[in-house]
């Protein structure tokens, strides 16, 4: 029992940053923007927010230099893909090349820094509870924010005025744009919303989930959440069981090594990318299904007036 509450806790450890950033790429999608650029936005927020943990020792400064980080990003994207009206798949990939390359740059002095002692966070009376205390309460309060954060967005898209214009925005954005509202605004603000919680994301693993600098640290989560959003059909609750879910295949690599099953260990490495490869393939089987939850406009460039 003690074992299944630990493999519970990891889950939602490993799954935080996948729900974070996938949310975040919701929001950009919902108003019609495709960013690709998850990968280089998570990496360069995971290093500008570890390189703040270790000269100031606080956490949250480092969660909010790694979302300021995201969130500049996503803007220099967003003032590219809205108002240049470059490409949205390329643009997003050469942001995603750049964090990259940037990230390792910056943090070739931090791969031997270490962040100050963490402590353990429980919640009061819930954390003492058998079983579903160390399960469910006594993990870092991100976890919980990024559940929080799911819940508000589902009653913002579903139960607002804003969200459901933010959602015509993503479905139509002349006719959006003929009811007078701000189309391009309302979207690069959608996509500096998304970058930040990309960033908050990128700082969540160098600072709770690792926390360390490595290289490539991010090792594809950003592409694992921009394949989350279809998975979900952009829904958030969708989105955080699929985190969750990604996030457990994650941990099983680690418990099946460690209770020393015969397989190579770059075969159980392997087993988050081929889980996300299967659920996308068997999503493509029913593409009539993707295309009704899908927002009509996604990837589409908007030119007023046109």
């Amino acid at each position: 029992m003690n074992e299944l509450a630990v493999i519970i806790a990891s889950t939602l450890n490993a799954g935080t940053a996948l729900a974070l950033a996938a949310l975040g790429l919701l929001i950009n999608e919902r108003s019609g923007i495709v960013n690709l650029g998850a990968e280089g936005m998570m990496l360069v927020a995971a290093i500008a927010g570890f390189a703040t943990g270790v000269q100031t020792g606080s956490d949250s400064l480092a969660f909010v230099a790694g979302a300021a980080t995201g969130a500049f990003m996503a803007l220099c994207f967003g003032v590219m893909v809205i108002w240049l009206n470059t490409n949205q798949y390329a643009t997003g990939l050469a942001l995603s090349l750049f964090g990259t390359g940037f990230s390792a740059f910056v943090g070739v002095k931090y791969t031997q820094e270490k962040l100050s002692e963490r402590h353990g966070f429980k919640l009061p009376v819930l954390g003492d509870l058998p079983f579903v205390g160390p399960a469910f309460f006594r993990q870092h309060p991100m976890v919980y924010i990024a559940v929080a954060l799911a819940v508000a967005l589902g009653w913002f898209l579903y139960r607002s005025r804003r969200g459901l214009v933010l959602r015509a925005i993503g479905e139509s954005p002349e006719s959006a744009h003929a009811l007078g509202y701000p189309v391009r605004r309302i979207r690069l603000l959608a996509v500096v919303t998304g970058g930040a919680l990309c960033g908050l994301a990128g700082a969540y693993l160098s600072v709770v989930y690792t926390p360390l600098w490595v290289e490539g640290m991010v090792a594809g989560r950003g592409w694992i959440a921009l394949a989350l959003t279809t998975f979900a059909t952009w829904r958030p609750a969708r989105v955080l069981f699929g985190a969750y879910l990604f996030g457990g295949v994650t941990m099983l690599q680690f418990f099946l090594q460690g209770e020393g099953v015969q397989i190579a260990s770059q075969w159980l490495t392997m087993l988050p990318y081929v889980a996300t490869i299967v659920v996308l393939v068997l999503m493509s089987r029913k593409p009539e299904f993707i295309r009704i939850n899908m927002p009509a406009s996604l990837g589409k460039p908007f030119f007023p007036g046109s």
